[in-house]
């Protein structure tokens, strides 16, 4: 039953990505335009760091899966894309292999084929301590993700109906092991009260994982008899507005969910991700043209964003944090809901940071 269920996941949300029509609130995010605000690419980092980690780039592949034969071969060929990029990579859920410890070799395969790489290890919340250990043994991560997805347990068939566990099994995972702990739903959004309450429960980071990208509450209902769930799509916040609901987060936040290009990539960061995931757009990539294609299409995704860089004259990505954003749309109304104030997102950069050396000549 995991095995076929890891293999509906995939062609489910396959099917998803194709299905979309494309928009998310990430459209209600643009940059305000300075002429003259751009300086030279030589001069722009994509390094980025957060929580103790460093990466040489704020982009990573985020979760998706394993557990399968199937999509042992998926992991094979993202931990290859990955080294060949230097983006990191989080795992899919390891739940398949507590269960099934036959199914090993489909998680190991993203260490094996990346071993100097930065992997991350995915367990549930309900796993205890022993097991969370187990699965960053088994990949060698160096972090750990616990995904949190009450929506997908819900409507998922065979899916948990307990919750209450879920708090003080964080807290024993985040004390329990020696990587960092990042918390990550998977496709509904943290919000501002979620994410102080990870803080408290000593988490080092929290992945989003807005609305706008892979629904698994729809995933789960186009595997239940009468697909009676389907009311339950869409729901959750975006990851924009989980941006911008976690401002004053006290630990930092990494984007996924909808992100689309390069730009929402430079959108999240300047509303305050210290690192974007993608997983759909990349699934889908990798399935329809293969490795090869995946690895063109984020060496592409990183030369772009350092290009958006040095067009909004920022030398690293925490610095986009300082560029003007206006916000419209529905993301604008959600804002006001919320009591945040989007105003002062215009009026960030506080003037064009122009080297004194050019402008000698003007009068």
């Amino acid at each position: 039953m995991i095995t076929q269920r890891k293999d509906d996941h995939v062609r489910l949300a396959v099917e998803q990505q194709r299905q979309h029509d494309g928009r998310n609130q990430f459209d209600d995010v643009s940059f305000l335009h300075h002429a003259l605000a751009g300086l030279d690419r030589e001069d722009v980092s994509l390094v980025t760091t957060f929580a103790g980690i460093s990466w040489q780039v704020p982009l990573y592949i985020n979760a998706m899966t394993g557990g399968s034969e199937k999509t042992g071969v998926i992991n094979r060929d993202l931990a290859i894309a990955a080294r060949e990029t230097g983006v990191p990579i989080a795992s899919g859920s390891m739940s398949a292999y507590f269960k099934d410890p036959d199914c090993a070799d489909t998680f190991r395969v993203l260490r094996e084929e990346n071993p100097g790489g930065f992997v991350i290890a995915n367990v549930n919340a309900t796993a205890s301590v022993d097991r969370a250990r187990r699965a960053v043994d088994l990949i060698r991560a160096d972090a750990l993700q616990i995904h949190v997805n009450t929506v997908q347990e819900t409507v998922m068939p065979e899916g948990d109906r307990s919750f209450a566990s879920w708090v003080p099994g964080i807290e024993r995972i985040a004390a329990g092991v020696e990587v960092p702990v990042i918390v990550k739903e998977v496709g509904s959004g943290l919000s501002r009260e979620t994410v102080h309450l990870l803080a408290e429960l000593g988490v080092h980071a929290a992945d989003l994982g807005g609305r706008g990208g892979t629904d698994f509450g729809r995933i789960e209902n186009g595997r239940r008899e009468r697909a009676d769930y389907a009311y339950l799509a869409g729901w959750g916040q975006s990851t924009a507005a989980c941006l911008l609901d976690t401002q004053d987060a006290p630990i930092p936040v990494l984007a996924s969910g909808g992100v689309r290009d390069p730009l929402d990539v430079a959108r999240a960061l300047a509303l305050g991700a210290s690192g974007v995931g993608a997983s759909g757009t990349f699934l889908r990539t990798l399935l329809d043209g293969g490795v090869a294609a995946l690895i063109a299409r984020i060496s592409t995704w990183l030369d772009q964003l350092a290009a958006l860089l040095t067009l909004l004259g920022v030398r690293t990505p925490a610095v986009l944090t300082h560029r003007d954003l206006l916000i419209r749309g529905e993301l604008r109304d959600f804002c006001v809901d919320r009591g945040i104030d989007t105003r002062p997102f215009a009026r960030r950069s506080g003037g064009l940071d122009v080297p004194h050396e050019m402008t000698g000549n003007r009068r």
